[in-house]
């Protein structure tokens, strides 16, 4: 069985979620033990890869806490507990810019380019 973090990413990708990052939270945000960030090109594909993350988690048994922002579709958070996922809007993902913010956390490598 994937882990949270797997079932999320692979969502995410399934979607064709673009410049895929997985930052690992652990030990510097008590809020998750991993990020992951992506962009779509129109805010319908942004809630489309929201409502995929969802999906696939609740498929997989995973608690979905909750998703915040996607009736904009601009910048939606899906919250998993330990995984919480960052859908941006390209226009957002510049302007909150979230892998700066989080400039200490290492990234991780995850799917294809491993």
């Amino acid at each position: 069985m994937p882990t949270l973090l797997e079932t999320a990413y692979a969502a995410v990708d399934d979607k064709k979620g673009q410049d895929i990052v997985v930052l690992n939270m652990e030990g510097i945000s008590l809020i998750a033990d991993q990020f992951i960030i992506c962009h779509a090109n129109s805010e319908r594909q942004v809630q489309a890869i929201a409502r995929e993350v969802a999906d696939k988690a609740s498929e997989n048994e995973f608690e979905v806490k909750r998703v915040e922002g996607l009736e904009n579709g601009r910048w939606v958070l899906v919250d998993l507990g330990d995984v919480v996922v960052h859908v941006f809007h390209k226009d957002e993902r510049g302007y909150y810019n979230l892998e700066k913010l989080w400039g200490d956390a290492p990234l991780l490598t995850m799917g294809d380019d491993q």
